[in-house]
């Protein structure tokens, strides 16, 4: 099974602004003074809990950033589950190097690693349904990419990764314009043929004027009860790609799924991960 990547020069800049961040103006003082230049030492990066990896090319760059004759063996792959106590991955060169780039690698690893496995239990949910797993906006700012990739790497799916990805009509948008016909025929007069509408509405009237109006392609179930949401499926009858979102914690996810809806969406897969712990050991 292959795993999402990125080319490296993509994942670059914002990891080079950690380390800067990170090694500051006068460089890591601390290793300066302790560790002789000359010292090489391998180190082996482990899981010290179970779940599922994400970032380790992140943090392959990052070392290799600070120093790139550092010999890298990366021994499991982002979207790979890992057991506490699995080497992750192999370090071998500059003991200076090495505690340079760690902070700014676990930070990346642990963050991601984290998304990753949440990720991965919304995904364990949706077995034997139709149901994909998506992500929202609601990500950390400046690491939008690289938090939307982990989520990959759980085996869900990505929603827009911006304001100009598609176009989505939210309920303040509806409220300002006039109303569902009102944006849904504005939409129509503008937009391209290559970008989908969605539109979000928290009632079954709503979505029987969407469907009635036309025009959008996915239909946001916002805050429905899980009653609601199996007539929503009904109503729609495969007409539009229907997104149930809102409220949308682990524990409830196998019986939203059971609807039939399309998408699950949920923030806290990127705003409310918990950090995979992972450690550098020397």
């Amino acid at each position: 099974m292959s795993y999402a990547t990125l080319p490296d020069l993509v994942l670059e800049p914002v990891i080079r602004a950690a380390l800067m961040e990170d090694i500051g103006q006068f460089g890591d003082i601390t290793t300066r003074a302790v560790i002789p230049a000359d010292v090489t030492y391998q180190a082996r990066l482990n899981a010290r809990e179970d779940g599922v990896v994400s970032g380790m090319q992140i943090a392959r760059i990052a070392f290799h950033l600070v120093d790139p004759s550092l010999v890298i063996d990366t021994l499991v792959g982002d979207g790979q589950p890992v057991t506490k106590g699995q080497t992750l991955m192999t370090i071998h060169g500059s003991a200076a190097s090495i505690l340079t780039g760690e902070r700014v690698a676990l930070n990346f690893a642990g963050r991601l690693s984290g998304i990753a496995s949440l990720t991965a239990q919304f995904v364990a949910q949706t077995a034997g349904t139709k149901t994909r797993i998506t992500c929202t906006r609601k990500t950390t700012p400046g690491l939008r990419t690289v938090e939307k990739l982990a989520v990959l790497h759980g085996g869900g799916f990505n929603h827009r990764f911006s304001l100009s990805d598609a176009i989505l009509i939210k309920d303040n948008h509806i409220a300002a314009a006039g109303g569902v016909r009102a944006v849904l025929e504005a939409t129509k007069a503008v937009a391209s043929h290559m970008v989908k509408v969605e539109i979000e509405v928290d009632t079954l009237d709503q979505l029987a004027e969407v469907l009635s109006v036309g025009g959008a392609d996915n239909v946001l179930l916002d805050n429905m009860d899980t009653p609601t949401l199996v007539k929503a499926v009904e109503l729609a009858a495969g007409r539009v790609v229907l997104e149930a979102s809102g409220n949308m914690k682990l524990e409830r996810i196998a019986e939203v799924a059971a609807t039939g809806v399309d998408y699950i969406s949920s923030g806290a897969l990127t705003h409310s991960a918990k950090t995979l712990d992972l450690g550098l050991d020397f």
